[in-house]
């Protein structure tokens, strides 16, 4: 029984608006898989791109090398190749070069059947006040549960 992978990019909620979810395939090369089982992966600093053929590929996405590979083990902040419908690639094309959106990486998990996968979201940058505002609400919530757990 595999345990459950699920490495998440905390920064992104933070620093950008949520506006619409997706969930993509990876095309990956053979140690990538291995290193993402061990949860060798970090997706903080990553985004998405379209390429000139519009496919879409995340970038500066790091998996760490597999520690038993030999001569066939990967590079790791190579670009990789996100899997989704030819209407979501179109629709996402269509909102980046129009609106000025952006693609970012929320999530890396595996599926039941061990397949790779990467949830991405349409964002839109946050501003200061936006982040103060964010902050805030955190802080607001945070002294809400306190007060409730003392009432209790």
């Amino acid at each position: 029984m595999q345990k459950k992978i699920n490495i998440r990019n905390k920064k992104a909620r933070f620093e950008y608006e949520i506006l619409d979810r997706y969930t993509a395939g990876i095309q990956l090369t053979g140690t990538e898989i291995k290193s993402i089982r061990e949860s060798k992966a970090r997706i903080t600093e990553s985004f998405c791109e379209f390429n000139e053929q519009g496919e879409l590929f995340v970038i500066n996405m790091f998996i760490e090398e597999y520690l038993y590979g030999n001569s066939y083990n990967h590079k790791p902040k190579s670009e990789r190749k996100l899997l989704l419908n030819k209407g979501e690639l179109k629709k996402l094309q269509k909102e980046v070069q129009n609106v000025g959106l952006t693609i970012i990486p929320l999530k890396l998990f595996l599926t039941d059947k061990g397949w790779a996968k990467l949830d991405i979201a349409l964002c839109k940058g946050k501003k200061n006040y936006d982040k103060r505002e964010t902050i805030k609400d955190r802080d607001n919530k945070i002294n809400l549960d306190r007060v409730k757990k003392n009432f209790n």
